[in-house]
C-alpha cells in the first residue's frame, strides 16, 4: 500500500507540474487554455505540491491572488495528509 501511495504523489504532482508548464505554453502561443477548474482539480486530488512548484517554475498564475495563497495552503495540507497517510499504512 505504501508503494502505491508513493507512486500516486510522486505522478499527480509530476502532472500538476507539466499542466502548469502546458498552460504557460499555451498562454505564450495565445492557444486554447487549461481552465482554472481543471488546475484546481489536478491540486485538489493531491497534486498541489506539483502545481505550486509548477506555478513558481514556469512564473504562472503568480499574480493570481487564489493561486498565489491558494496552491501553497493546498500543497501544505496535502503533504501533511500524505506524511499521515505514510505512518499509518504499513
Amino acid at each position: 500500500m505504501r508503494f502505491l501511495l508513493i507512486w500516486y504523489f510522486i505522478i499527480i504532482n509530476v502532472f500538476g507540474i507539466q499542466i502548469m508548464k502546458s498552460d504557460k505554453k499555451r498562454s505564450i502561443h495565445k492557444q486554447r487554455r487549461i481552465s482554472e477548474k481543471n488546475l484546481w482539480l489536478v491540486a485538489l486530488i493531491g497534486g498541489a505540491p506539483g502545481t505550486y512548484i509548477g506555478m513558481k517554475m514556469y512564473r504562472h498564475k503568480t499574480k493570481h491572488f487564489q493561486f498565489k495563497y491558494g496552491f501553497p495552503i493546498l500543497a501544505l495540507i496535502d503533504l501533511l495528509l500524505y506524511f499521515y497517510l505514510f505512518t499509518l499504512v504499513s
